[in-house]
C-alpha cells in the first residue's frame, strides 16, 4: 500500500479545509437566505448554530478521518466494521450526487466572468439581465462545456495529490479569496444608501423571527461547513496523529463563519443602496446583483471581481468533494491518483447532464414536481447530508463514546476543556437538530 499522503504544513490544511467549507453556500446562499429571514436575526441565530452544531461535528469528522487515516468507507471499517462501512459509503454517494450539480451552477459563475467583463450584464433593466441568464442555461450546449470546464480545472487540482495540488491551490486561492471579499466589502459600505443594508444586516429584528428562520438558521449552519459529506474525514486522514485537531477545527469554523459575514456585508449594502428588495431568493446573485453593479461607479470592474470570487470559492469546495472520490477509489480499489481522477471525474460530468440541461432541453422533465438540479439539491441537503451527519454523530457519541475523548485530546498531551459537553452534544443535540432539518426538507414539519 503506498504511503499515505499528509499536509505540508499547518497554514496549508487549514486553508484548504477552510476552502472545503467555504463555498457557493457562503458567498451565494448565506446573503440571500439573510434577506429572506430578518438580516441581524437571522445572522446572530446562523452564529449561535455554527457554535452549536457546526464546531461539534467538524470535530467528529475530522477525528473519524485522523483516527484512521483512510477514507470514509475504510475508516468505519477500521472503528467499528459490521454494516458502520455503509456510513462512509453514503458520503461516497452524497460527495457524487453534490458534486455532479455543484459544478453546473459552479459552471454558470464561469460564463458569468466572461459576461460581465463584456458587458453583457452591466444593465440597470432587470428583465435583460434576466434574459440573458434565461438564454444561458436554456442552451443546450453552454451550461455543459461551462460544467466541463469546471470539472477539468477541479480534476487538474486534484490529480496533483494533496501537496502539489491542493495545497498549494488552497494557500493561493484562499487570500485571493479574502482580498478580494475585503475589496468588495469597501466598495459596498461606502456606496450612498448603503447605511440602511448594514443597519438590515447588523441589527436584528426579531418580530421577523419565525419557525422558518430557525429551520434555515440551523441548516445554513449546518450545510455552509460541509458536513455529511465525507469531505472532512478525508481531509482529517492526511492530518499527522499529533496535530492539535480542537484548535484546527476551531479555526476553520471561524474562517469560513467570517467569509460568510463577509459576503453578506458586500451584497446586502449594495441592494440596498440600489433600492432593490433583499429578499430575492436563488436569484439574487445571477439576476437581482449584476442590475445593482451597474449602478456604481466602475461597476462592471467589481461585479467581473466578484464573480471570480465565487468562481474561487466554488473551486475550493469542489476540489474537496472531487477527493472525496478519489481517495475512496484509490484506498478501495487500488487505482493510483490520475487514474482515479479521470474515472472520478468522467461519472461525474455523465452525471451532471441532467442538471445542466434541466432550465433548458430537459425543462420539462422533474421529478416530484421539480426540475432536476432543484430535485437532486433537496434530496442531497434534505436527506443525504443530513442522514450522514446524523450516523457520524451518533458514532462519534454513542459506538465511541470516551474513546472519541481520549482520541481527540491525544490521551491528554492536548487537553480541551468541555469535552464531556462535546459529547453531550454528539449524542442528543446535534442529532435531534438534524432531524428537525431533515423532517422539514421532507414536509413533515
Amino acid at each position: 500500500m503506498a504511503r499515505r499522503e499528509h499536509w505540508g504544513t499547518r497554514f496549508g490544511f487549514i486553508m484548504a479545509t477552510a476552502g472545503s467549507a467555504v463555498g457557493l453556500g457562503n458567498v451565494w446562499k448565506f446573503p440571500y437566505m439573510a434577506g429572506e429571514e430578518g438580516g441581524g436575526a437571522f445572522l446572530i441565530l446562523y452564529l449561535g448554530f455554527i457554535l452549536v452544531f457546526g464546531l461539534s461535528l467538524m470535530l467528529a469528522e475530522l477525528l473519524i478521518g485522523r483516527s484512521t487515516q483512510k477514507n470514509p468507507v475504510g475508516a468505519f471499517r477500521e472503528l467499528a466494521g459490521g454494516l458502520w462501512p455503509l456510513a462512509g459509503m453514503l458520503g461516497i454517494i452524497t460527495a457524487f450526487l453534490v458534486l455532479s450539480y455543484y459544478i453546473v451552477v459552479a459552471g454558470w459563475t464561469l460564463a458569468y466572468i466572461a459576461l460581465s467583463a463584456e458587458g453583457a450584464i452591466h444593465s440597470t433593466d432587470g428583465e435583460t439581465v434576466r434574459t440573458v441568464f434565461q438564454d444561458f442555461v436554456g442552451d443546450p450546449v453552454a451550461p455543459l462545456a461551462c460544467a466541463a470546464l469546471f470539472m477539468t480545472l477541479t480534476a487538474i487540482v486534484v490529480a496533483g495529490g494533496i501537496g502539489a495540488g491542493i495545497e498549494r491551490t488552497s494557500k493561493l486561492f484562499m487570500p485571493l479569496l479574502f482580498v478580494l471579499l475585503l475589496i468588495l466589502v469597501v466598495r459596498a459600505v461606502t456606496l450612498p444608501g448603503a447605511g440602511e443594508g448594514i443597519a438590515f444586516y447588523l441589527r436584528p429584528d426579531w418580530s421577523k423571527v419565525g419557525p422558518d428562520t430557525f429551520v434555515g438558521a440551523i441548516g445554513q449552519a449546518f450545510f455552509s461547513l460541509s458536513l455529511g459529506l465525507g469531505a472532512l474525514i478525508t481531509y482529517g486522514s492526511y492530518m499527522t496523529r499529533d496535530d492539535n485537531l480542537a484548535a484546527d477545527a476551531g479555526m476553520i469554523t471561524g474562517l469560513d463563519t467570517l467569509i460568510a459575514f463577509l459576503a453578506g456585508l458586500v451584497i446586502l449594502p449594495a441592494v440596498f443602496a440600489a433600492g432593490v428588495a433583499p429578499d430575492q431568493g436563488p436569484a439574487l446573485t445571477f439576476i437581482t446583483l449584476p442590475t445593482v453593479f451597474a449602478q456604481m461607479p466602475a461597476g462592471q470592474i467589481f461585479s467581473t471581481l466578484f464573480f471570480v470570487l465565487l468562481a474561487i470559492a466554488a473551486l475550493t469546495s469542489a476540489v474537496s468533494l472531487l477527493e472525496v472520490i478519489v481517495t475512496y477509489i484509490k484506498d478501495e480499489h487500488g487505482l493510483r491518483r490520475h487514474s482515479a481522477t479521470l474515472l472520478a471525474a468522467v461519472i461525474t460530468s455523465a452525471l451532471a447532464v441532467p442538471s445542466a440541461l434541466s432550465m433548458g432541453l430537459w425543462s420539462g422533465f422533474t421529478v416530484n414536481g421539480q426540475d432536476f438540479l432543484t430535485f437532486a439539491d433537496t434530496l442531497a441537503t434534505s436527506v443525504l447530508m443530513p442522514g450522514g451527519a446524523f450516523v457520524t454523530a451518533l458514532f462519534v457519541g454513542w459506538k465511541l463514546g470516551p474513546k472519541a475523548i481520549s482520541a481527540l485530546t491525544q490521551d491528554g498531551r492536548h487537553p480541551i476543556p468541555g469535552t464531556g459537553l462535546w459529547l453531550f452534544m454528539l449524542r442528543f443535540v446535534c442529532p435531534l437538530g438534524i432531524l428537525w432539518i431533515a423532517l422539514n426538507g421532507l414536509g413533515v414539519v
